[in-house]
């Protein structure tokens, strides 16, 4: 992994930065990344962009980059590693050596909202601790875990229907929207959050889908058919495609059957 991040850290270094790096990323996340810069300043903060970037490290989302492709999403093409322990050993090394600005320097200077899924903070879990451990005022939208020194408001497809948007940016749509509860100008103050959790306990939520339960056999089939179709697709993008036909398994389950379909083959 060292000598592989070395190489790709050298690729990057010789190849030409024609753009802004947020300007090399589409869709609706980035959209609204971009705009919740607005947002934070409207809410009273000196808001700045930086980007977590599986090919970049973290970097200020002004700054000059190359396009490349790169993510901690596994089973994908342009994946770093095959598995969560070695993506956080990919963003070590590639955090190194740089002059990297890290998590723990930005809460140093002021308050932080982090909006990460759950396969990018558990890449930087070390570097999110380390962050806990120093931030005066630190916030997670999104993640895998509750960390000390870091309030997270955990992602929450129920407000996708009254935030409007994809599930791709539910996460930066919520960091928008507790920024706009933010009447003190403290983005973890008691008052924030209690506005914030207020609202969203008040919001209209989606109804529940009566989804059809699957024998082993069907999701194996599924399974099958789906990554014959579409190879290299991710074990997370093809439960939501079973889930979305209307169909049911639960996550650990579907995690299980998954990874004997796939060693089977």
């Amino acid at each position: 992994m060292e000598e592989r991040s070395t190489i790709w850290k050298g690729r990057v270094a010789d190849a030409s930065a024609t753009h802004p790096l947020d300007r090399l990323y589409c869709g609706d996340h980035w959209t609204q990344s971009r705009r919740l810069v607005a947002t934070a300043t409207k809410a009273g903060f000196d808001a700045r962009l930086w980007v977590a970037s599986a090919g970049l490290g973290l970097r200020p989302a002004s700054e000059p980059a190359p396009a490349y492709a790169a993510t901690f999403s596994t089973r994908h093409a342009d994946s770093v590693a095959t598995s969560a322990d070695g993506s956080a050993q990919w963003w070590k090394y590639l955090q190194e050596g740089q002059s990297r600005t890290t998590l723990q320097e930005l809460g140093k200077s002021g308050p932080i909202l982090m909006v990460l899924s759950e396969v990018y903070a558990k890449a930087m879990e070390a570097e999110l601790r380390a962050l806990g451990a120093v931030a005066s005022e630190a916030l997670l939208v999104g993640g895998v875990e509750e960390i000390p020194g870091i309030r997270r408001v955990a992602s929450d497809a129920g407000l996708r229907l009254a935030l409007g948007g994809t599930l791709t940016s539910l996460n930066v749509r919520m960091a928008a929207s507790w920024l706009q509860h933010c009447e003190d100008s403290r983005l973890t103050s008691e008052t924030t959050s209690s506005a914030w959790h207020e609202w969203a306990s008040a919001v209209p939520r989606p109804e529940q889908l009566n989804r059809q339960p699957m024998t082993d056999a069907e999701v194996i089939a599924f399974i099958r058919q789906e990554t014959e179709a579409q190879p290299g697709i991710s074990r997370t993008r093809l439960l939501r495609i079973l889930r979305d036909s209307g169909r049911a398994c639960e996550q650990s389950r579907f995690a299980t059957l998954f990874k004997r379909t796939m060693g089977d083959q």
